[in-house]
């Protein structure tokens, strides 16, 4: 007997909350590893890897560590970017799911990325890897397999159907599989040392005028500003087209580097807030591995999210 699809009619009911998150040391504690320089006795360079979440402390340490002299910062970051014939990502992303499964602590975010994808939000991954958009989503696909039960995928599935119904008008729906597609496919994946990222953020008229004066540090922040813009233009958008603005909306952000905590909130606070004066933005700093779930920095607006 065919399965009748469940639709959760009562995701009609609920208002527009959506999430940008950052991958590393965020939603999970990846092993990929950095290589660097570092200044040991007598002067001499030695050759360390450190993890994202060491580099975010010392990748402003110049007199101490740098990049290796044989490659610079894309030898330093070649595990974090495609490579052919190589799967590195998608391998990192298993093994760090495969501890957490065996009882290693996730991420700050790694719950609400759950919660969201069980919900049926969109959302979008801005992380400072190189990765393309078709990577970084096979990876979320890999979190679905490995993060969520069964139930929570049926939870999910059913959410999305909801969604389709009523937003989309559909009485027909697709394949489960047919469905994630069409879901994850509305959501946004930028790695932000990517060329394709780059090449995007470069013919921007406005980010264009900002790399050429912004110094080395500046820029992954400069990038992930643009990838936030760019969400935000999405969600702005699709909504205008779909049910327009008739309850509240919120889009969220979670980093655990500092320096992206501290100009992202700015950045809100001096662009975003005043362009989009209908959404409400909350940003997370999740630096601190003391507190599970993070602190709340910077508010646009008056909302408290719950569980974020």
């Amino acid at each position: 007997m065919k399965r009748i699809p469940y639709v959760n009619d009562e995701v009609s009911t609920r208002d527009f909350k959506y999430y940008i998150f950052d991958w590393d040391d965020n939603i999970l504690h990846m092993p990929t590893k950095i290589r660097m320089e570092k200044l040991g006795e007598g002067g001499v360079w030695e050759p360390v890897d450190v993890s994202t979440s060491t580099f975010a402390l010392i990748r402003s340490d110049t007199a101490r560590y740098r990049p290796p002299q044989g490659g610079g910062w894309d030898e330093a970051f070649r595990n974090f970017a495609d490579s052919p014939g190589k799967d590195t990502f998608i391998e990192d992303t298993i093994a760090a799911l495969e501890r957490v499964e065996h009882g290693e602590r996730p991420g700050p975010s790694y719950n609400v990325l759950k919660k969201t994808l069980r919900e049926g939000r969109i959302f979008a991954i801005v992380t400072a890897r190189g990765h393309a958009p078709e990577t970084i989503e096979r990876a979320v696909r890999v979190f679905i397999k490995y993060a969520l039960t069964e139930q929570e995928r049926e939870e999910m599935m059913s959410n999305l159907r909801g969604y389709r119904r009523w937003i989309d008008k559909a009485e027909t729906f697709g394949t489960d599989a047919e469905e994630l597609d069409y879901y994850l496919g509305m959501c946004r994946y930028s790695a932000v040392t990517y060329d394709g990222f780059r090449k995007r953020m470069a013919a921007d008229p406005i980010y264009r005028e900002k790399l050429a004066t912004a110094t080395l540090a500046a820029k992954p922040e400069l990038a992930k500003e643009f990838a936030i813009r760019d969400f935000v233009e999405h969600v702005f958008h699709m909504l205008r087209r779909t049910s327009g603005f008739d309850r509240s909306v919120a889009i969220g952000f979670s980093d655990d580097d500092r320096g992206n905590v501290k100009s992202v909130s700015e950045y809100i606070k001096e662009e975003l807030s005043k362009r989009f004066e209908g959404i409400k933005f909350v940003v997370y700093d999740t630096s601190d591995r003391a507190l599970p779930k993070g602190r709340k920095v910077c508010v646009s607006g008056q909302l408290n999210l719950p569980g974020f």
